[in-house]
């Protein structure tokens, strides 16, 4: 599973970006409706940041910035590490180690193909957890 090449995770996903104009709350509501922790920023096809739950957090919340004045371009994450699709995962993880972020921009170029979070890493594991949280809770239902 670590050797999976990132195109076969990537392949089928919805890539989510934003302009540098946008604000923070478009992107704020964008990632809840989505259910997506970070967005791509993108100007003429270009990757040139990404917008993160922390950007909106760290930056924006405990700035004291308004997220309706303030654009994602003031506070994303300009020119961030990204990977090209090509790659095996474990090269993944280990740029998110090593970088000390959850998020991945996967990029051909400077042309955004998608999105690798540390939840896209854990994979079938994490598909298995979830179905037996829903076994359990569907039994703790049934039984009252």
């Amino acid at each position: 599973m670590p050797n999976r090449p990132i195109r076969a995770v990537v392949r089928n996903q919805q890539i989510y970006s934003v302009p540098t104009s946008a604000t923070v709350r478009t992107a704020a509501h964008m990632m809840k409706e989505y259910r997506i922790g970070a967005l791509m920023v993108v100007e003429d096809d270009r990757l040139i940041g990404i917008f993160t739950e922390r950007d909106a957090l760290f930056r924006v919340l405990a700035g004291n910035l308004d997220p309706d004045r303030t654009t994602v371009g003031e506070v994303m994450t300009a020119d961030p590490t990204t990977i090209a699709p090509d790659r095996p995962m474990v090269h993944a993880l280990h740029l998110m180690h090593e970088g000390g972020f959850r998020h991945l921009p996967v990029a051909d170029g400077s042309k955004a193909v998608g999105m690798l979070s540390i939840r896209d890493a854990l994979g079938v594991e994490l598909a298995r957890f979830e179905e037996e949280v829903d076994e359990r809770e569907a039994i703790a239902e049934i039984l009252g």
